[in-house]
């Protein structure tokens, strides 16, 4: 006898030997394609691609390189003078600023409204 898992009570049960053979509503007639690639866009290989490698600009890595390792005692977060300055003390402004916003929101929802 031949036995085959069903779906429905979750238990082996006895089946024809076809059923068997093709378990789960499998069908054994179906030709094994993979569906059509719906965003196929033709691609490149490197080796086709050629040698033409275009840059935005020049690299700067080296230069930033050894700007961020001088051992000055500047934080590395501050290197770059100005700039990386005033980013910095408006972050810390905005962020003093939130918490003590936060603060007085919480006491003014505190106080109980005068009727």
């Amino acid at each position: 006898m031949y036995y085959k898992f069903s779906g429905f009570t979750q238990k082996l049960t006895g089946s024809a030997g076809s059923t068997a053979y093709s378990p789960q509503g499998l069908r054994s007639g179906v030709p094994a394609e993979g569906p059509a690639m719906i965003f196929a866009t033709p691609t490149k290989v490197v080796s086709e691609a050629g040698p033409t490698v275009e840059y935005l600009g020049a690299n700067r890595v080296p230069d930033l390189q050894r700007l961020f390792q001088i051992p000055d005692g500047t934080p590395v977060h501050l290197k770059r003078g100005v700039p990386d300055r005033l980013l910095y003390r408006s972050t810390m402004a905005l962020t003093v600023g939130g918490a003590l916003y936060c603060l007085v929101a919480i006491y003014m929802a505190t106080q109980p409204t005068n009727k």
